[in-house]
């Protein structure tokens, strides 16, 4: 097995990964022992892995990227894998639960410290530990998740195969494909959010190239004067299904209720907890919660 004897289990508002350090090159994982860690039954149970490792170390990078990462002061890199196995371009989720790790075995410094650059496949990012923040809970982070690019308001359709109805969704590249469709506007015919069932894979019209994320969000409050607002989202995320909670998908569904309100700063609240998105011209910023569960050793 291509993987260490010692992995530990981490999640950030409920989106859960396996996690481990690679200094010395030795653990690769395989596609198969990627599913079999992450398989709720039979492995540790996961929407993914994040090995952390020199980027260097990680192989299907190019030079480019490599020099991207000691252009941009990025020492490790997020390895992250899917639960299918497959690889990912970014978690922004992961990114907190990665850096507390890094945290935790002496890698980054402690809240009130430098932020920590982080290499992905999305770029390098940039992460400031900012400790206990509440509503939002204990070892909250901030992560500049850099900038983004928005497709025509509304230009999909989107459809939950056995559900009744359809939504309107808004392309979103945040260095991986998302489309959020909002839930309540003119266009949506669909069942309230919490009642869509979002373990079958929702159906984008048309189809992009690439696989992507499908957000459904319902707006809950706005105050134009203050240039904030409140929502609920969940997410289909490509390669593991309905998670808790998804990083990059809250910084899209950040985009596009700008986009379609004029607001800025969103609280928005999925089924893993409540986090913050903070939308500019050019780039996102997502604060949230990060914890470490616990220490397992494969038999």
């Amino acid at each position: 097995m291509s993987i260490p004897q010692i992995v530990y289990k981490a999640h950030a508002t409920g989106n859960d990964f396996v996690v481990y350090t690679d200094p010395t090159s030795s653990y690769e994982p395989t596609p198969d022992e990627v599913r079999f860690l992450c398989d709720r039954h039979f492995g540790i149970g996961g929407d993914g892995l994040i090995r952390l490792a020199y980027p260097r170390d990680v192989s299907d990078l190019s030079a480019a990227q490599v020099a991207a990462c000691e252009a941009g002061g990025a020492d490790w890199f997020m390895d992250y894998r899917n639960a299918d196995g497959s690889l990912a371009e970014m978690c922004g989720n992961g990114t907190r639960a990665i850096t507390l790790f890094a945290q935790r075995e002496g890698l980054a410094e402690p809240a009130g410290g430098d932020p920590f650059r982080l290499g992905t496949r999305a770029g390098v990012k940039i992460l400031t530990s900012l400790g206990d923040v509440q509503p939002f809970g204990r070892d909250v982070f901030r992560v500049e998740m850099g900038a983004w690019k928005i497709g025509d308001v509304d230009a999909f359709n989107v459809t939950i195969p056995g559900t009744n109805g359809s939504a309107r969704g808004t392309f979103v590249d945040m260095g991986n494909p998302h489309v959020v469709a909002v839930i309540g506007d003119a266009f949506a015919t669909l069942p309230p959010v919490e009642d869509l069932d979002l373990v079958t894979k929702p159906v984008v019209e048309p189809e992009l190239e690439s696989d992507q994320n499908v957000e459904f969000v319902r707006i809950d409050d706005m105050d134009e004067a203050a240039d904030c607002g409140e929502a609920t989202m969940r997410v289909n995320e490509r390669g593991c299904g309905e998670t808790l909670s998804c990083g990059t998908g809250l910084c899209a569904t950040g985009v596009t209720l700008r986009a379609k309100t004029g607001i800025s700063h969103w609280d928005i609240t999925v089924r893993g907890g409540t986090l913050r998105v903070d939308v500019s011209d050019t780039d996102v910023k997502l604060t949230g919660s990060a914890t470490i569960v616990g220490r397992v050793e494969l038999l």
